[in-house]
């Protein structure tokens, strides 16, 4: 871009810092949707697998409209667990950003050397351009050859607090005492600080992953149909395991922890120098021993992260597969154990029934052998018996007679031809003829 005549040529250190900012910049930019894709990839699986545990445990007992939501938000959530995992693999998968934050360090480290060990050097300016020239480079390689660098508009370093009387303006030259207030002091509490957050995260997150192990030991000992859950448990601490692992937070503390240390101990070596003792050979010692502290820090940052992301590759939708697999499975040993259960509970309760009616019945038959062999029955069945004896008697004393009655009368009135021509006085002295008890009249 050519300038205009009422613009000024801008110093090394302007450039310096306008490129540091650009590089910062477009690295915060890109980590942030990177772990917030991520985050709701893990949120994705574990709502999964709950679609899948509520279909099972509630089916059938919904209405047809809630149930079919239902089973679309089940279809629906792995579907976009992977077009999202598909998606980071592919935008955010590389690294970029960390390519991006190495460069901006590295320029903050040159700008440093500039303003300190190089300030009486006359040809500071050329070895400052020739430096940023090359990590410029580093990073259009590192990055694939797609430079995405955006215009920056922001202040001018980019931390800068002019209200702080500690915080660096960014431009002039430094002796002993302004680096260590400006550079390595707030270097120190930057660190000390940043372990602390990152000890309270790691620390959340451990409690909530024992959390949810403990919850599904809990529900798998209860049994039943909350064994289901345990699935949904088993996803949760699942994620929150890999949530962990992706934010680096064991080897992240390890390393800053590192550095609170050895620049505690540059820190604590130029407070004990006398005044005298602070020449510019302690002076440049200290640049020096400092800035090869955070640049080391920070490409071993670097390098873990990296490792970390080439070895994840997100699989967080293999994972939601996996655990939608898992509770199928649960599930059908669930019911193959339902089924076994109620199959062994109604065999147990059929010979439990059929010992208790054998039972009954052998008591019924006892007591009923028992009454039998009573004086009382025995005395009512003998009255039975001589009452239906009795009874046949006088039944074949009365029908006797009247069959002996019957064939007399036939006897006697052989000859007569009983029809409408026979004379009256002849049914009558029949008639007259048969037994009068009024049992039978012929």
């Amino acid at each position: 871009m050519m300038l205009s005549d009422n613009q000024t040529k801008p110093s090394i250190l302007e450039i310096a810092w306008h490129r540091y900012a650009q590089l910062n910049a477009y690295a915060k930019e890109r980590s942030r949707p990177h772990y917030s894709l991520r985050r709701w990839i893990s949120i994705l699986g574990v709502l999964a697998t709950i679609f899948a545990v509520l279909t099972e445990v509630l089916g059938g007992n919904l209405s047809a409209t809630v149930e079919f939501i239902l089973k679309v938000l089940l279809v629906l959530t792995p579907i976009l667990a992977s077009l999202l995992a598909a998606f980071v693999n592919r935008f955010h998968g590389g690294g970029d950003w960390l390519v991006s934050r190495a460069g901006a360090e590295e320029v903050k480290k040159e700008i440093y050397m500039y303003r300190t060990i190089l300030k009486d050097q006359p040809n500071r300016r050329e070895w400052l351009e020739k430096r940023l020239n090359a990590i410029q480079r580093q990073v259009y390689r590192g990055m694939g050859g797609e430079l995405l660098l955006k215009p920056y508009s922001g202040p001018i370093p980019p931390y800068y607090n002019p209200s702080n009387p500690d915080s660096d303006e960014g431009f002039s030259d430094l002796n002993g005492n302004d680096y260590f207030q400006r550079r390595l002091q707030d270097q120190l509490a930057w660190h000390i600080r940043k372990v602390h957050q990152f000890q309270t995260e790691r620390t959340r997150l451990q409690i909530f992953i024992l959390l949810a192990g403990g919850a599904g030991a809990f529900l798998a000992a209860l049994g039943g149909g909350f064994s289901l859950w345990v699935a949904v448990t088993a996803s949760l601490g699942a994620s929150l395991i890999g949530w962990q692992e992706l934010r680096n937070y064991d080897p992240t503390i390890k390393n800053y922890s590192k550095v609170i240390m050895e620049l505690m101990m540059v820190y604590d070596h130029w407070r004990l120098l006398e005044p005298e003792e602070r020449t510019d050979l302690e002076f440049y010692k200290m640049v020096q021993d400092t800035e090869e502290v955070l640049w080391s820090q920070n490409i071993e940052y670097i390098k873990s992260m990296q490792e970390v992301l080439s070895g994840a590759k997100l699989e967080e939708a293999q994972l939601i597969d996996q655990v939608i697999k898992k509770a199928v499975q649960t599930d059908a040993a669930l019911k193959r154990s339902m089924r076994e259960s109620v199959v062994q509970l109604a065999s147990q309760t059929m010979d439990e029934s059929a010992e208790q009616v054998g039972e009954t019945y052998k008591a019924a038959l006892g007591t009923l052998a028992e009454e039998a062999s009573s004086d009382l029955v025995q005395a009512e069945l003998r009255a039975m018996q001589e009452h239906v004896v009795y009874t046949a008697e006088v039944l074949r004393e009365k029908f006797g007679g009247l069959s002996s009655s019957i064939e007399a009368i036939a006897e006697q009135f052989s000859g007569v031809d009983i029809g409408k021509e026979t004379p009256k006085e002849v049914l009558n002295d029949m008639i007259s003829r048969y037994p009068a008890n009024g049992e039978v009249k012929g």
